[in-house]
């Protein structure tokens, strides 16, 4: 197992800890190893105390329902969608958009 670029993360966020993007880098990094507690802790933080971060979202929505937590996913994606269209941010609100339908079963042709 590769911890370099894990061990280098957590040396930069002790010296900014309250730094979003090295959250989501050492929340990504964790996944990326295997290790969905610890990813999902950081995403979790990430949503609560840097609410404001879109990026976390998608990621976070994906985690619950890889981890069987569907109702979770979709109330990520809708708070997700809700930030990323508050902020303007088309290109995160469409593919929020698009995991939210997907995990809601939603189709066009039901209209």
């Amino acid at each position: 197992m590769q911890t370099g670029r894990l061990e280098k993360l957590l040396e930069f966020l002790k010296n900014e800890p309250n730094d979003e993007f090295l959250q989501y880098a050492l929340a990504t990094e964790y996944l990326r190893l295997n290790e969905a507690d610890k990813a999902l802790g950081y995403y979790e933080n990430l949503v609560n105390n840097h609410p404001n971060y879109v990026g976390t979202y998608y990621h976070l929505g994906k985690l619950y329902e890889a981890l069987n937590r569907k109702p979770d996913a979709i109330s990520t994606y809708e708070k997700g969608m809700e930030t990323a269209k508050a902020q303007r941010d088309n290109h995160a609100f469409s593919e929020l958009q698009a995991v939210y339908r997907e995990a809601t079963g939603w189709d066009e042709d039901d209209y």
